[in-house]
């Protein structure tokens, strides 16, 4: 885990581009998230499942971006996730889902 966050609050560190982004999921970031992609619990079972869909994943990520990311347009973002594999952003992802059901 990176100096960058803060483990205790249920952030994550994620790296695109070869710069490190702080994720944190706060309720008005997990509701902007919810609003775009449905109930945050089925994202939370169709992850599980194996069935969680990269714009879903790509949602839940920005939306959780804390504030003072580099300046990146969604498409940007989204594109920098694809270049960076599923396998370098499952760490964050898995973190916030864990957050969505444990809580702080």
């Amino acid at each position: 885990m990176s100096a960058l966050v803060n483990a205790v609050r249920g952030e994550a560190s994620l790296v695109l581009n070869n710069v490190e982004m702080k994720l944190r999921p706060t309720f008005a970031a997990l509701v902007a998230a919810e609003h775009e992609i449905g109930p945050l619990f089925g994202a939370v079972e169709r992850a599980a499942a194996g069935h969680i869909k990269l714009d879903e994943i790509v949602a839940l990520l920005w939306h959780c971006l804390a504030p003072g990311a580099p300046p990146l347009t969604r498409e940007s973002f989204a594109e920098a996730i694809v270049d960076a594999g599923l396998s370098a952003v499952t760490p964050a992802l898995k973190t916030l889902l864990t957050q969505v059901l444990q809580g702080k």
